[in-house]
């Protein structure tokens, strides 16, 4: 039940108990989906009493969908929203500069990806690099991801690249969330620097993708096709 102070009041229960929980107005306005009764969800908070009925509720910080079925829902309604505004346009892509002179890459300064999208410019068309170092999951990923292309696109003329580069490695649906967030989606279709989304294998689809100028099946594909599509 949402109240008209605007906090939220609830129960959690599994299969064998169940808890009273309450979300404060500024917690529960960041709920990003639509919470219902029966939704299976993951609720990260802490535990307090209420002496007036000599029972204990959870004060929830944080709520989020659990199981890939509710994923997968709250991925179509917020695609659909997205869309809607616009943000997916095909009118919106622009084509790669042709032969960029500075190309950014916004990923895991750890792991295959970064050392890939290098190893195969080496290859091909050695480019100069920009790395700016994110985490690609976890708590605060989206946000940095999203830092991190805002702040390609506030560097002054001379520093900043012509193309910039989103990617990570492989991995189930939650690991590929911070892609999803709207956060990072807004960011991408705001890229005055075109931008090529390269998450996750060939068969992987994010909300980045729709927003982005040009999506690759991967991350070497990306490294490929930012130094071989010819201006259009």
């Amino acid at each position: 039940k949402r109240a008209a102070s605007g906090h939220v009041y609830l129960t959690l229960k599994d299969e064998n108990a169940c808890i009273d929980g309450v979300m404060w107005k500024g917690s529960a306005g960041r709920i990003d989906f639509a919470a219902e009764d029966g939704i299976e969800v993951i609720a990260t908070g802490r535990l307090t009493t209420f002496p007036g009925q000599s029972r204990y509720q959870i004060v929830i910080d944080d709520v989020k969908p659990a199981g890939v079925g509710a994923l997968m829902a709250l991925l179509e309604e917020r695609r659909k929203t997205l869309a809607a505004e616009g943000l997916f346009d095909a009118a919106r892509k622009r084509p790669l500069p042709f032969m960029p002179r500075v190309i950014g890459v916004v990923t895991s300064p750890s792991g295959a990806v970064i050392r890939d999208i290098l190893h195969r410019l080496s290859d091909r068309f050695p480019r100069r690099v920009t790395l700016w170092p994110v985490p690609v999951q976890g708590d605060g990923a989206a946000a940095k991801i999203a830092a991190a292309i805002a702040g390609f696109n506030a560097m002054p003329e001379g520093r900043r690249p012509d193309l910039l580069i989103v990617a990570r490695g492989g991995g189930s649906l939650e690991d590929l969330w911070a892609f999803n967030e709207e956060v990072v989606v807004r960011a991408a279709a705001a890229s005055d620097i075109p931008l090529i989304s390269a998450v996750g294998h060939e068969t992987d689809t994010t909300l980045i993708d729709h927003a982005a100028d040009l999506r690759a099946p991967t991350p070497t594909a990306a490294a490929e096709l930012g130094i071989e599509r010819p201006a259009v």
